[in-house]
């Protein structure tokens, strides 16, 4: 290695190669890689044209590894305890994070980066971030973490990831500072491969308030333009000038409109029971609106946008010889021989004992064990993340950022249409029109996905969309590791010729 800031590197949980494509390009070499993914493997070894024998494989079974210059790693987010948090390095094998620390204490680089999900920082795994720390320390490096947004560094995507970054000399990790965020951000219009951005609409016919002001909505979105929100979100749950409800999509009247907003607006009232959101009963509706019969309520429990459930149960004599663990904690859950389910829903130990409450109400019924005292009205679809129909958000091309990539693929797709519209029903309705109606709307490509990670898009990935999906959802964002990785090298850490000149300033004081 010369003094032209050269390093050489390990690149441990390789993945499809991002740490390898970043650091590459600002002059690192890779001794070797460690994965045991065949088709991450096969993916690395293709687009760097490598030897399946640079693969040092199963970390768990790494004893040592050759002299490096720096040690990388996006170690996976598995399940992680802290088990053997007062033993010796050789007895904390077995897992990941432990075996990573355990591989940078015995080969002693100059300096590391490891990546990791965001969960890490939460409040909950505070214990776990807080050991993970005091074990890189306690293998003799100064080091600190980051919480790193994607999108701050030169991709199209929402990733936030925690970066621990070490130094081996205190001098270094005092001279290392986060790069700062690149000013021109890549929008999504920027990568999808289809779209050419159109003339931007002025500002002057959009409502405007007594000032002049374009006026904007609450943004609930992940990025706006002329105070509209650039994506639209298919929910039952929430509500908002871009939110698409399955009473838009379906054929209703403007009265079965009005009742599904009723229940929209009123379900997360306290006065409903104690969940973040509760179903209604008929007395409930009613005592909002006289007007409405429990026939229309059953209309849109037939079209399947409301559904009935029970809330509160009658408990009959039983056998307890009948009954299951489960069954029986639940049943202990009784306020005068009532069960309600707002309160076993949040009944803290049921949660600690992971009980699935719906399983068990529906099997202690099917036993006959208990009686519906009280049924209820909600929406049928009340799972956030699911959206409605197979689809959960849409994303427009003025959009400043796409979701992040996740391994598994996700209900969130693409338009490369643009909306133009002077108010926010004007915005909706040509949405609804001109692209949900029309289908003008699609997942993500492989070569997009690439680009929103920041690879090639012609990188060579598998065919099969679960396959390349999976694989690139998996990986760091590569300007990200780029980035950081110049900032390493600006401390000098890896400036041989000034440690010749410390090692010759030492050798010539010894005479």
């Amino acid at each position: 290695m010369n003094s032209n800031n050269n390093f050489t590197f390990i690149d441990l949980f390789a993945g499809i190669g991002g740490f390898r494509m970043a650091l590459n390009s600002i002059g690192g070499e890779c001794l070797n890689f460690s994965e045991i993914n065949k088709d991450a493997i096969n993916t690395y070894c293709t687009n760097f044209n490598e030897g399946f024998e640079y693969n040092l494989g199963d970390i768990t079974k790494i004893k040592d590894l050759p002299a490096h210059d720096l040690l990388t790693g996006g170690v996976p987010c598995q399940s992680w305890s802290i088990a053997g948090r007062n033993l010796g390095f050789d007895d904390d094998r077995g897992q990941l994070w432990n075996d990573t620390i355990y591989l940078l204490n015995k080969s002693k680089p100059k300096a590391f980066v490891f990546e990791n999900v965001k969960g890490l920082v939460d409040p909950r795994n505070k214990e776990a971030l807080t050991y993970i720390l005091q074990r890189i320390k306690e293998a003799g490096y100064f080091a600190n973490y980051y919480l790193i947004n994607s999108f701050d560094y030169g991709v199209p995507q929402n990733r936030l990831r925690i970066y621990i970054i070490g130094f081996r000399e205190e001098e270094y990790s005092l001279k290392f500072s986060l790069p700062k965020p690149i000013q021109n951000k890549i929008r999504l219009g920027n990568i999808l491969t289809d779209f050419v951005a159109s003339p931007v609409k002025s500002n002057e016919n959009f409502e405007k308030d007594l000032f002049g002001e374009v006026i904007k909505p609450r943004n609930m979105s992940l990025s706006n333009s002329n105070g509209f929100n650039d994506y639209f979100l298919f929910n039952d749950l929430r509500n908002g000038h871009s939110t698409i409800h399955s009473w838009d999509i379906l054929d209703t009247t403007d009265r079965q409109k009005e009742i599904c907003y009723l229940l929209l607006k009123n379900r997360r009232k306290s006065a409903y029971g104690n969940l973040d959101g509760n179903p209604l009963s008929y007395k409930h509706f009613k005592d909002l609106d006289q007007t409405i019969g429990k026939v229309e309520l059953d209309d849109l429990v037939s079209l399947e946008i409301l559904k009935k459930e029970g809330y509160s149960f009658l408990i009959n004599e039983y056998d307890k010889n009948e009954i299951s663990e489960d069954e029986k904690r639940i049943l202990e859950c009784n306020i005068n021989t009532v069960l309600f389910v707002d309160y076993l829903k949040t009944n803290r130990d049921l949660k600690l004992k992971k009980i699935s409450i719906s399983k068990t109400l529906k099997t202690l019924q099917e036993k006959n064990i208990i009686t519906p005292e009280e049924i209820r009205y909600d929406f049928k679809n009340t799972k956030i993340s699911t959206g409605l129909y197979g689809i959960n958000r849409i994303f427009l091309p003025t959009s400043n950022i796409f979701p992040t990539l996740v391994a598994s693929d996700t209900n969130d797709y693409i338009t490369t249409k643009e909306i133009n519209a002077n108010s926010e029903l004007e915005y909706r309705e040509k949405f609804l029109k001109e692209i949900y109606k029309t289908q003008e709307f699609r997942r993500i490509t492989k070569k997009e996905a690439c680009l929103i990670q920041g690879f090639p898009e012609d990188y060579l990935l598998p065919e099969n969309r679960a396959r390349w999906m999976k694989l690139i959802g998996n990986s760091v964002s590569v300007p990200v590791i780029e980035k950081l990785g110049k900032a390493i090298v600006e401390t000098g850490v890896f400036d041989i010729q000034k440690e010749i000149e410390i090692y010759q300033s030492a050798v010539n004081s010894s005479f």
